[in-house]
């Protein structure tokens, strides 16, 4: 398993610590693979999930550290989202 979705995990659970997530959101980033968030909190996986969320590996390490706005993202083409819109909102204030 790559470093990037190693480290994915750890942070999405970390920020997932407070509360669980009503659904379930699959990321796959460029190039390393694919991580999944559902009730019990992240895994690596690419299990099918409500909604799939693709960016490259730079982006969403942007997203993990704050640097970079979810929606702003999605309305500049650095994410694009396949599925259920909402679970992907829902998600988005995860990342503050």
């Amino acid at each position: 398993m790559s470093e990037v979705i190693n480290e994915a995990v750890a942070a999405l659970n970390a920020k997932l610590a407070d509360g669980g997530f009503d659904g379930s959101v699959k990321f796959e980033i460029e190039g390393e693979g694919a991580v999944r968030v559902d009730e019990t909190g992240a895994s690596a996986s690419d299990a099918e999930a409500d909604c799939t969320i693709s960016a490259s590996a730079e982006t969403f390490r942007r997203l993990l550290e704050g640097d970079l706005n979810p929606a702003g993202a999605f309305m500049s083409g650095k994410l694009k989202v396949d599925g259920d819109m909402g679970t992907a909102m829902r998600l988005g204030s995860v990342f503050g």
